[in-house]
């Protein structure tokens, strides 16, 4: 492991799952609570942080609840669901002694700051956290694509794509008992081989700028820092 990190500005992709833990709906305190100390130590090495959050743990709009629901609607209703996960983070992250802003493609100014990416930059400079909400602010794209976009907009040097398995695998390995996992692999090679690791609209973004892309297990503590320091965790997905 490096002595120095290797990523200066990074973008931390969340699951709304992951701040739910266990309990699949919600938010769970504790949980969100151990994620934010993870956060803060990886902050306090000096690293700028941005956070794109999900909300699949409130609503995820392709899923059976919003089968009968337009999916302009149900789109909307999953960004309303990140502003929330959004929220929870920013308070976990200021008991953490984290200063942290909380930017929504969506205007509501009575709880968040509206995404301005000069504005952004600024908070990353100065030292603080800025959790992105509202996912692009458009229907039909995910927060994976909203993870890939604020990247390239704030000028990151990788998106840390955090999920609940090591890495990226041939095959489901909860179903695929010899799934194997890949160390590295291109961008190229995610598409073809439909990997379900961020949507294609996604992969193409980053592919298109040659961001790089690590997707790591959340659940191994200190897992973020790892990544951060150019310890070989996880994924890497690159040109190859």
């Amino acid at each position: 492991m490096m002595s120095t990190p290797v990523y200066k500005r990074i973008l931390l992709k969340l699951s709304g799952e992951a701040l739910a833990a266990g309990q699949g709906f919600g938010v769970d305190n504790t949980r969100v609570h151990e994620i934010a100390a993870e956060i803060g130590e990886v902050h306090r090495l000096g690293i700028e942080i941005a956070i794109v959050v999900g909300g699949g743990n409130f609503f995820r709009g392709v899923a059976e609840q919003a089968k009968l629901m337009d999916r302009v609607s149900a789109d909307h209703m999953g960004m309303l669901a990140t502003v929330i996960n959004a929220l929870a983070l920013q308070d976990a992250l200021e008991k953490q002694d984290v200063f942290t802003r909380v930017m929504t493609a969506i205007e509501m100014n009575q709880v968040a700051e509206p995404f301005i990416r000069r504005r952004a930059i600024r908070h990353l400079e100065k030292g603080r956290v800025v959790v992105f909400a509202g996912g692009t602010g458009n229907p039909y794209f995910s927060t994976d694509t909203a993870a890939s976009l604020r990247a390239m907009e704030i000028k990151a040097d990788a998106i840390l794509k955090a999920t609940k398995v090591d890495g990226i695998y041939s095959d489901d390995p909860v179903l695929v008992k010899d799934a194997t996992m890949f160390d590295e692999i291109s961008y190229m090679d995610v598409l073809r081989l439909g990997l379900r690791v961020m949507d294609a609209t996604a992969i193409a973004l980053c592919r298109e700028n040659n961001l790089p892309i690590v997707i790591f297990n959340l659940n191994q503590r200190g897992n973020i820092q790892r990544v951060v320091m150019g310890e070989r965790v996880g994924s890497l997905v690159n040109q190859g």
